[in-house]
């Protein structure tokens, strides 16, 4: 869990954190959006203790008898690691840092080697490791001491899908495990598939917050796509009452409807044109809400 409250933050005359409000629940994973400036860095920065807040008050859900540091998990957008080290040595003292002992250090260093498969790595040192394979080592150093709390800054960045894939299962895993993740990227895509919430902030200011699936119902385009079995009439279609700026490309329809019609309506009026083999309401992509927020806070 992670609270903020009122938190502000300056830099001489750059406000970069404008009184910001978050509640972030455990077993949630919490998407933290915006442009480049907008305030993220700070904000996590911020979380994590690493800079003081001007303004404003910061609760992070760990027992006061924990040390905090500790039982937080972060993976830093500025990669960096120790070139000249062994990979399993700098695994070992990370893990020691974190507060494992040297033999937990060790059996959490060879399990995750084994996970992403870098076990025969392990004797190398880092700086003959690929680029691609030092970013799991860092993700690594994030998660193997089972941190309460794990703040990712583009975590994804220089992985392949299948990695991709990985990280996003292990990133999964932290929610079923009631731990309280906190994902920031300019990846839309997998913020849509990985987040219950979002926050997007923009010139240190929250500009849109809350869950996913109320936001998308927020900015909803109220729009279908419609497969017929065979092209219809194209007089008929757009005769049609109970849609507007209806366009037709062989035996697919598009068009927008009110929001006070029925979908069940809809299909229904539809099928008098023909037979329907698929029906969608197109929702708003995570992009477009990001653009059309940000846009409108500028205006």
């Amino acid at each position: 869990m992670i609270r903020l409250k009122n938190v502000t933050k300056c830099f001489g005359r750059i406000r970069a954190v404008d009184g910001i409000n978050l509640n972030i629940d455990s077993g949630r994973i919490f998407g933290l959006l915006g442009p480049n400036g907008a305030g993220k860095t700070t904000t996590i920065r911020i979380m994590l203790g690493i800079i003081k807040p001007d303004t404003g008050e910061i609760r992070l859900g760990i027992s006061k008898n924990k040390n905090i540091y500790r039982h937080l998990g972060y993976l830093p957008e500025e990669r960096g690691l120790y070139q000249k080290v062994r990979l399993k040595d700098i695994l070992v003292f990370f893990g020691k840092l974190r507060g494992l002992s040297s033999s937990e250090a060790c059996e959490m260093t060879n399990y995750w080697l084994d996970r992403f498969g870098l076990i025969d790595y392990s004797a190398k040192k880092v700086e003959e490791l690929s680029k691609g394979n030092q970013q799991k080592v860092q993700f690594i150093i994030a998660v193997m001491h089972k941190p309460e709390i794990l703040i990712l800054d583009e975590p994804f960045m220089g992985l392949d899908p299948v990695n991709q894939i990985l990280l996003k299962e292990i990133i999964q895993e932290f929610k079923r495990d009631d731990k309280t993740v906190v994902l920031s990227t300019h990846q839309m895509d997998q913020v849509e598939k990985l987040c219950d919430e979002i926050c997007l902030i923009d010139k240190g200011n929250v500009i849109l917050t809350g869950k996913l699936v109320d936001i998308k119902k927020k900015y909803r385009i109220n729009k279908i796509v419609v497969d017929f079995e065979s092209d219809i009439d194209e007089v008929k279609a757009k005769g049609l009452k109970i849609l507007k700026n209806v366009k037709l490309e062989g035996n697919r329809l598009t068009g927008n409807y009110d929001e006070s019609m029925n979908i069940k309506d809809i299909i229904y009026n539809l099928a008098t044109l023909g037979e329907l083999v698929h029906f969608q309401v197109l929702e708003p992509s995570l992009e477009d809400i990001f653009i059309k927020a940000v846009s409108g806070s500028e205006s």
